[in-house]
């Protein structure tokens, strides 16, 4: 069962936090140094708020994790990196969990929800590279991502580029650019920027360059609906945040798109109290792209999201969106792969 997320924290669902009969509460998290990263600061946050408060991390490692030598594209991205910590969460080995937002599919376990989007994050894509700003690159230059997101708004800037795949944790791509496996890298800003190494980008890419995708910088803290400490990790809550999330993840959900298509969509506050979502679909090779945008009231953000993308299955990009589909998410990367 989809469960929709909400602009609006439902308190209901949970009982009252008494933070005096409470034991250590048990984290699930993913075990990269990013992931780890992520959780210590929302406990460090949560601990700021609440003194009294003990957590333990409890490392689950997620199908995503396991599986490194297939580009996601062709393993199938529905709780990709949730679903076992959704499981341990469900079961009650676990209290609450932290994830990229982005990694979050549409569809939700019912006995689920997001206690709370904390304050989102720059979301935009970064180069990383070897030779120079993408303007500098030679042609021919090797380009490191798992994302057809990225590979579409790349190839759309510079068709000359060879895109080859590129999968592990932070680490590990940075890694295996310095050995001289690519010339230059996409990441996201906001894992740079947790884990430090914002001295390694080369260049912040601009939204008309590279759009995000839905979710990007933004955490979300998951919980079971009954738990008692649904309300305490609410507090972490940041109402903007959530909103436009909550937009980019409706439209997502309504177009029926994830890791297997090209599609970007950013959300951002206008005018105090309303929501413009900005989103584009794209061809795998780039070479044709569909984009718009929608104004909306930040009280009905997945209104915006669903109105958004019946625009866009009106549209030239519903075609484009079942080629996506129908080819795999296979692209011709040329040379390199």
């Amino acid at each position: 069962m989809w469960v929709k997320t909400s602009y609006a924290v439902p308190y209901s669902c949970a009982r009252l936090y008494n933070i005096s009969i409470m034991k250590e509460l048990i984290v699930g998290s993913r075990g990269s140094q990013l992931a780890l990263t992520q959780t210590n600061v929302v406990i460090n946050d949560l601990q700021a708020l609440h003194p009294d408060v003990s957590c333990r991390v409890q490392v689950i490692k997620t199908r995503g994790d396991k599986i490194l030598d297939v580009p996601l594209a062709k393993i199938g991205d529905k709780g990709l990196f949730v679903k076992e910590i959704e499981e341990a969460l469900i079961a009650g080995e676990v209290e609450f969990a932290i994830h990229s937002a982005k990694d979050l599919p549409s569809e939700m376990p019912e006995e689920l929800f997001v206690a709370a989007f904390p304050c989102r994050v720059n979301p935009s894509d970064v180069l990383v590279s070897r030779k120079g700003r993408l303007s500098e690159l030679p042609a021919g230059a090797v380009i490191g991502t798992s994302s057809l997101r990225r590979k579409a708004q790349i190839l759309r800037s510079r068709p000359d580029f060879v895109i080859k795949d590129l999968r592990g944790n932070l680490d590990t791509r940075l890694r295996k650019l310095e050995e001289g496996l690519y010339d230059a890298v996409i990441l996201a800003y906001a894992g740079m920027l947790r884990l430090g190494l914002q001295d390694k980008i080369t260049e912040i890419l601009s939204f008309e360059i590279c759009l995000p995708a839905a979710a990007q910088g933004a955490l979300a803290i998951q919980c079971r609906k009954d738990s008692p400490v649904a309300e305490l990790i609410a507090s972490l809550d940041d109402p903007a945040t959530r909103a436009c999330v909550a937009a980019e993840r409706a439209m997502l959900f309504k177009l029926g798109a994830g890791c297997q298509t090209p599609v970007a969509a950013l959300a951002n506050i206008v005018n105090g109290d309303q929501i413009e979502l900005r989103a584009m679909v794209a061809s795998l090779d780039g070479s044709d792209t569909v984009w718009k945008s929608a104004l909306g009231n930040i009280e009905a953000p997945e209104e915006i999201g669903c109105a958004l993308a019946d625009e866009f299955l009106n549209s030239p990009a519903a075609a484009l969106l079942e080629d996506a589909r129908q080819s795999g998410g296979a692209i011709n990367m040329g040379a390199g792969g």
